[in-house]
Protein backbone atom coordinates (compact mmCIF):
# COMPACT_ATOMS: atom_id res chain seq x y z
CA UNK A 1 0.00 0.00 0.00
CA UNK A 2 1.61 3.41 -1.11
CA UNK A 3 1.88 6.52 0.82
CA UNK A 4 -0.74 9.45 0.74
CA UNK A 5 -0.11 12.95 2.44
CA UNK A 6 -2.15 16.08 2.82
CA UNK A 7 -1.64 19.58 3.49
CA UNK A 8 -3.86 21.17 6.18
CA UNK A 9 -3.94 23.61 8.91
CA UNK A 10 -0.08 23.72 10.72
CA UNK A 11 0.67 20.04 9.04
CA UNK A 12 0.58 17.91 6.84
CA UNK A 13 -1.16 14.16 7.23
CA UNK A 14 0.59 10.92 6.17
CA UNK A 15 0.12 7.44 7.04
CA UNK A 16 2.27 4.32 5.79
CA UNK A 17 1.17 0.27 5.96
CA UNK A 18 3.76 -2.38 7.57
CA UNK A 19 1.20 -4.96 6.80
CA UNK A 20 -0.61 -5.33 9.92
CA UNK A 21 -0.52 -1.30 11.28
CA UNK A 22 -1.23 1.47 9.91
CA UNK A 23 0.71 4.98 11.05
CA UNK A 24 -0.53 8.24 10.83
CA UNK A 25 2.29 10.86 11.06
CA UNK A 26 1.70 14.86 11.22
CA UNK A 27 4.88 16.50 9.82
CA UNK A 28 7.49 14.63 11.80
CA UNK A 29 4.81 13.16 14.70
CA UNK A 30 3.58 9.54 14.53
CA UNK A 31 -0.11 10.59 16.23
CA UNK A 32 -1.99 7.64 15.64
CA UNK A 33 -1.43 4.01 14.90
CA UNK A 34 -3.85 1.37 14.08
CA UNK A 35 -3.06 -2.15 14.71
CA UNK A 36 -5.26 -3.94 12.84
CA UNK A 37 -3.99 -7.60 12.67
CA UNK A 38 -3.02 -7.83 16.55
CA UNK A 39 -1.75 -10.74 17.65
CA UNK A 40 -3.10 -11.04 20.99
CA UNK A 41 -4.10 -14.07 22.49
CA UNK A 42 -7.23 -15.49 22.47
CA UNK A 43 -8.59 -14.63 26.46
CA UNK A 44 -7.89 -11.14 25.36
CA UNK A 45 -10.80 -10.64 22.64
CA UNK A 46 -8.22 -10.08 19.72
CA UNK A 47 -9.29 -7.06 17.44
CA UNK A 48 -7.79 -4.05 16.14
CA UNK A 49 -6.95 -0.90 18.28
CA UNK A 50 -5.47 2.09 17.83
CA UNK A 51 -1.84 2.85 20.40
CA UNK A 52 -0.44 4.80 20.53
CA UNK A 53 -2.10 7.91 20.01
CA UNK A 54 0.04 10.80 21.23
CA UNK A 55 -0.43 14.57 20.77
CA UNK A 56 0.81 17.01 18.14
CA UNK A 57 3.75 18.18 20.71
CA UNK A 58 4.52 13.72 21.20
CA UNK A 59 3.11 13.32 24.44
CA UNK A 60 1.63 9.96 24.87
CA UNK A 61 -2.28 9.52 25.73
CA UNK A 62 -2.87 6.12 25.51
CA UNK A 63 -1.92 2.64 27.40
CA UNK A 64 -1.78 -0.76 26.12
CA UNK A 65 -2.00 -4.27 27.97
CA UNK A 66 -1.45 -3.10 31.19
CA UNK A 67 -0.53 -5.47 33.67
CA UNK A 68 -4.38 -5.07 35.83
CA UNK A 69 -6.46 -5.53 32.81
CA UNK A 70 -4.18 -7.28 29.88
CA UNK A 71 -6.53 -6.76 27.09
CA UNK A 72 -7.29 -3.16 27.44
CA UNK A 73 -5.68 -1.93 24.33
CA UNK A 74 -5.42 1.94 23.56
CA UNK A 75 -8.40 3.07 22.01
CA UNK A 76 -10.45 0.05 20.53
CA UNK A 77 -14.03 -0.64 20.33
CA UNK A 78 -14.88 -3.53 22.69
CA UNK A 79 -18.02 -4.77 23.69
CA UNK A 80 -18.23 -7.46 26.69
CA UNK A 81 -21.65 -9.24 26.62
CA UNK A 82 -22.74 -9.65 22.75
CA UNK A 83 -25.78 -12.88 23.21
CA UNK A 84 -23.24 -15.19 25.24
CA UNK A 85 -20.03 -14.11 23.17
CA UNK A 86 -17.14 -11.92 25.42
CA UNK A 87 -15.48 -9.22 22.89
CA UNK A 88 -13.79 -7.00 25.40
CA UNK A 89 -11.50 -9.61 26.93
CA UNK A 90 -10.90 -11.38 29.95
CA UNK A 91 -13.41 -12.72 32.23
CA UNK A 92 -17.27 -12.55 31.70
CA UNK A 93 -20.10 -11.35 34.10
CA UNK A 94 -22.96 -13.02 34.54
CA UNK A 95 -25.63 -12.85 36.81
CA UNK A 96 -25.23 -16.72 37.41
CA UNK A 97 -21.43 -17.07 37.80
CA UNK A 98 -20.49 -13.42 38.36
CA UNK A 99 -17.03 -13.20 36.74
CA UNK A 100 -15.75 -16.19 35.34
CA UNK A 101 -13.54 -17.45 32.46
CA UNK A 102 -16.41 -19.07 30.50
CA UNK A 103 -14.26 -20.07 27.32
CA UNK A 104 -16.43 -17.16 25.24
CA UNK A 105 -13.72 -14.77 24.26
CA UNK A 106 -14.64 -13.95 20.42
CA UNK A 107 -12.26 -12.30 17.72
CA UNK A 108 -12.81 -9.54 15.56
CA UNK A 109 -11.23 -10.12 12.70
CA UNK A 110 -10.19 -7.56 9.60
CA UNK A 111 -10.97 -9.01 6.05
CA UNK A 112 -9.73 -6.19 4.00
CA UNK A 113 -9.43 -2.39 3.90
CA UNK A 114 -12.32 -1.24 0.82
CA UNK A 115 -10.70 2.38 0.70
CA UNK A 116 -8.10 4.55 2.23
CA UNK A 117 -8.70 8.06 1.09
CA UNK A 118 -7.33 11.29 1.18
CA UNK A 119 -9.97 14.28 1.23
CA UNK A 120 -7.98 17.05 1.33
CA UNK A 121 -8.78 17.46 4.88
CA UNK A 122 -8.52 14.05 6.20
CA UNK A 123 -7.36 10.81 5.71
CA UNK A 124 -10.71 8.20 5.78
CA UNK A 125 -10.25 4.32 6.26
CA UNK A 126 -12.80 2.01 5.50
CA UNK A 127 -12.56 -1.71 6.83
CA UNK A 128 -14.57 -4.91 6.69
CA UNK A 129 -14.35 -7.25 9.70
CA UNK A 130 -16.31 -10.38 10.89
CA UNK A 131 -16.49 -10.75 14.37
CA UNK A 132 -16.81 -14.94 15.15
CA UNK A 133 -17.03 -16.80 18.45
CA UNK A 134 -14.01 -18.59 20.01
CA UNK A 135 -13.41 -21.53 18.54
CA UNK A 136 -13.54 -24.97 19.70
CA UNK A 137 -10.19 -26.18 19.27
CA UNK A 138 -6.92 -25.31 17.93
CA UNK A 139 -6.70 -24.85 14.08
CA UNK A 140 -10.33 -24.50 14.19
CA UNK A 141 -12.77 -21.29 13.64
CA UNK A 142 -15.35 -19.35 15.40
CA UNK A 143 -19.06 -19.69 14.20
CA UNK A 144 -19.86 -16.26 12.29
CA UNK A 145 -21.72 -13.76 14.43
CA UNK A 146 -21.31 -10.15 13.17
CA UNK A 147 -20.41 -8.82 9.94
CA UNK A 148 -19.06 -5.14 10.61
CA UNK A 149 -18.44 -2.36 8.35
CA UNK A 150 -16.14 0.29 9.96
CA UNK A 151 -14.66 3.73 8.97
CA UNK A 152 -12.54 6.37 10.97
CA UNK A 153 -10.81 9.36 10.15
CA UNK A 154 -7.66 11.23 11.12
CA UNK A 155 -7.77 14.90 10.92
CA UNK A 156 -6.78 18.01 12.25
CA UNK A 157 -8.55 20.17 14.05
CA UNK A 158 -8.86 24.61 13.54
CA UNK A 159 -9.78 24.66 17.58
CA UNK A 160 -6.70 24.64 19.74
CA UNK A 161 -3.91 22.60 19.03
CA UNK A 162 -5.74 19.64 18.59
CA UNK A 163 -6.68 16.34 16.18
CA UNK A 164 -9.57 14.61 15.97
CA UNK A 165 -10.17 10.81 15.34
CA UNK A 166 -13.52 10.38 13.67
CA UNK A 167 -14.59 6.77 14.51
CA UNK A 168 -18.00 4.64 13.12
CA UNK A 169 -18.66 1.40 13.34
CA UNK A 170 -22.25 -0.71 11.38
CA UNK A 171 -23.35 -4.22 12.92
CA UNK A 172 -25.12 -6.70 11.29
CA UNK A 173 -26.28 -10.03 12.87
CA UNK A 174 -25.22 -13.08 10.78
CA UNK A 175 -25.10 -15.50 13.59
CA UNK A 176 -29.22 -16.59 12.44
CA UNK A 177 -30.52 -15.48 15.92
CA UNK A 178 -31.29 -11.80 17.58
CA UNK A 179 -28.03 -11.11 19.89
CA UNK A 180 -28.78 -9.09 23.16
CA UNK A 181 -25.77 -6.22 23.33
CA UNK A 182 -24.95 -5.73 27.10
CA UNK A 183 -22.77 -4.98 29.80
CA UNK A 184 -21.80 -6.10 33.37
CA UNK A 185 -24.56 -3.64 34.49
CA UNK A 186 -27.49 -5.36 32.56
CA UNK A 187 -26.31 -8.75 34.22
CA UNK A 188 -26.15 -7.03 37.52
CA UNK A 189 -23.01 -5.21 38.71
CA UNK A 190 -24.00 -1.36 39.28
CA UNK A 191 -22.35 1.06 37.20
CA UNK A 192 -20.09 -1.26 35.47
CA UNK A 193 -21.77 -0.27 32.07
CA UNK A 194 -18.73 -0.67 30.02
CA UNK A 195 -18.71 -1.51 26.29
CA UNK A 196 -18.37 0.59 22.89
CA UNK A 197 -15.71 2.83 22.02
CA UNK A 198 -13.46 2.88 24.99
CA UNK A 199 -9.57 4.79 25.93
CA UNK A 200 -7.34 3.54 28.39
CA UNK A 201 -4.79 6.54 29.89
CA UNK A 202 -1.08 6.52 31.07
CA UNK A 203 -0.54 5.70 34.41
CA UNK A 204 0.08 9.02 35.22
CA UNK A 205 -3.71 10.17 34.00
CA UNK A 206 -4.65 8.39 36.92
CA UNK A 207 -6.60 11.29 39.52
CA UNK A 208 -7.24 13.49 36.58
CA UNK A 209 -10.39 15.63 35.76
CA UNK A 210 -13.10 15.49 33.93
CA UNK A 211 -15.11 17.55 32.43
CA UNK A 212 -18.43 18.09 30.52
CA UNK A 213 -21.28 20.70 29.88
CA UNK A 214 -22.65 19.75 33.38
CA UNK A 215 -19.13 21.04 35.20
CA UNK A 216 -15.79 19.09 36.24
CA UNK A 217 -15.29 16.20 38.46
CA UNK A 218 -13.90 12.75 38.71
CA UNK A 219 -15.66 9.55 39.58
CA UNK A 220 -19.13 10.93 39.93
CA UNK A 221 -19.31 11.45 35.79
CA UNK A 222 -19.35 7.41 35.53
CA UNK A 223 -22.74 6.82 33.89
CA UNK A 224 -23.58 10.50 33.35
CA UNK A 225 -25.59 11.16 30.05
CA UNK A 226 -23.74 14.58 27.88
CA UNK A 227 -22.88 15.37 24.05
CA UNK A 228 -19.21 15.25 25.14
CA UNK A 229 -17.34 14.68 28.00
CA UNK A 230 -13.31 15.46 27.99
CA UNK A 231 -10.46 13.96 30.55
CA UNK A 232 -7.37 16.07 31.21
CA UNK A 233 -4.37 13.95 32.77
CA UNK A 234 -0.78 15.26 33.46
CA UNK A 235 2.44 13.40 31.70
CA UNK A 236 5.46 11.98 33.75
CA UNK A 237 8.87 13.00 32.34
CA UNK A 238 7.66 16.31 30.24
CA UNK A 239 5.01 17.21 33.15
CA UNK A 240 2.49 18.95 30.19
CA UNK A 241 -1.07 18.14 30.45
CA UNK A 242 -2.90 16.58 27.72
CA UNK A 243 -6.63 16.21 27.13
CA UNK A 244 -9.21 13.67 25.08
CA UNK A 245 -12.69 14.21 24.43
CA UNK A 246 -15.23 12.08 23.54
CA UNK A 247 -18.19 13.81 21.39
CA UNK A 248 -21.02 11.58 20.24
CA UNK A 249 -23.46 11.41 16.99
CA UNK A 250 -26.73 12.71 18.42
CA UNK A 251 -28.15 10.42 15.71
CA UNK A 252 -26.38 7.29 17.82
CA UNK A 253 -29.24 4.85 18.93
CA UNK A 254 -30.34 5.89 22.28
CA UNK A 255 -28.27 9.46 22.29
CA UNK A 256 -27.21 10.81 24.81
CA UNK A 257 -25.83 7.63 25.58
CA UNK A 258 -24.33 7.42 29.39
CA UNK A 259 -20.15 7.34 29.70
CA UNK A 260 -18.17 4.98 31.78
CA UNK A 261 -15.63 7.39 33.25
CA UNK A 262 -13.22 6.52 35.65
CA UNK A 263 -10.54 8.77 37.55
CA UNK A 264 -9.27 6.37 39.88
CA UNK A 265 -8.15 3.54 39.88
CA UNK A 266 -7.16 4.55 36.96
CA UNK A 267 -8.17 6.70 33.52
CA UNK A 268 -10.17 5.46 31.31
CA UNK A 269 -13.52 6.37 28.97
CA UNK A 270 -15.60 5.01 27.02
CA UNK A 271 -19.10 5.29 24.63
CA UNK A 272 -21.17 3.18 26.65
CA UNK A 273 -24.64 2.87 24.35
CA UNK A 274 -25.23 -0.72 26.25
CA UNK A 275 -24.44 0.03 30.26
CA UNK A 276 -27.86 0.04 31.43
CA UNK A 277 -30.63 -1.71 29.08
CA UNK A 278 -29.52 -4.30 26.71
CA UNK A 279 -29.83 -3.67 22.85
CA UNK A 280 -31.18 -5.80 20.39
CA UNK A 281 -28.99 -6.38 17.18
CA UNK A 282 -31.90 -7.93 14.80
CA UNK A 283 -31.04 -9.59 11.74
CA UNK A 284 -31.31 -7.25 9.27
CA UNK A 285 -31.50 -4.43 11.33
CA UNK A 286 -27.86 -3.08 11.54
CA UNK A 287 -26.72 -0.67 14.39
CA UNK A 288 -24.43 2.39 13.67
CA UNK A 289 -22.30 4.40 15.83
CA UNK A 290 -20.30 7.54 15.69
CA UNK A 291 -17.94 9.54 17.60
CA UNK A 292 -15.69 12.02 17.09
CA UNK A 293 -12.21 11.34 19.36
CA UNK A 294 -10.22 14.61 20.60
CA UNK A 295 -6.38 14.31 21.28
CA UNK A 296 -5.41 17.81 22.40
CA UNK A 297 -2.03 19.34 23.94
CA UNK A 298 -3.05 21.29 27.50
CA UNK A 299 -5.72 21.32 29.68
CA UNK A 300 -9.27 22.91 28.49
CA UNK A 301 -11.27 25.45 30.32
CA UNK A 302 -15.03 26.23 29.73
CA UNK A 303 -15.37 28.01 26.50
CA UNK A 304 -12.20 25.79 25.33
CA UNK A 305 -13.69 22.53 25.45
CA UNK A 306 -16.74 24.21 24.23
CA UNK A 307 -14.75 25.39 21.07
CA UNK A 308 -13.36 22.08 20.93
CA UNK A 309 -16.92 20.39 21.13
CA UNK A 310 -18.30 22.27 18.33
CA UNK A 311 -15.17 21.60 16.13
CA UNK A 312 -15.45 17.86 16.30
CA UNK A 313 -18.97 17.89 15.96
CA UNK A 314 -18.61 19.88 12.75
CA UNK A 315 -16.39 17.94 11.75
CA UNK A 316 -18.73 14.26 12.21
CA UNK A 317 -21.35 16.49 10.60
CA UNK A 318 -19.25 17.03 7.67
CA UNK A 319 -17.90 13.42 7.40
CA UNK A 320 -21.22 11.88 7.35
Amino acid sequence: MTTTAQTALTGTISYTDDGRSLTFTVGAQDIATYTYLPDDEQYESPRPFFHPLTTLEGDEVTISRPWDHVWHKGLSWALPNVGEHNFWGGATYTRETGYANLDNNGAMNHKAFTSIEDSGAGITAAESLLWTGQPAGSGQEGKPLIAEKRRFRVQLLPAGNAWALLFETEMSNVSGTEIGIGSPTTEGRDNAGYGGLFWRGPRSFTGGEFRSEAGTGADEFMGTRSAWIAFTGQHDLTCRKSSIMFVEDQENPGASNQWFARSSMFACLGSAPFFSEVVPLKEGEPLTYRYAVVISDGSLEDQQAAALADAAKGALDAWA
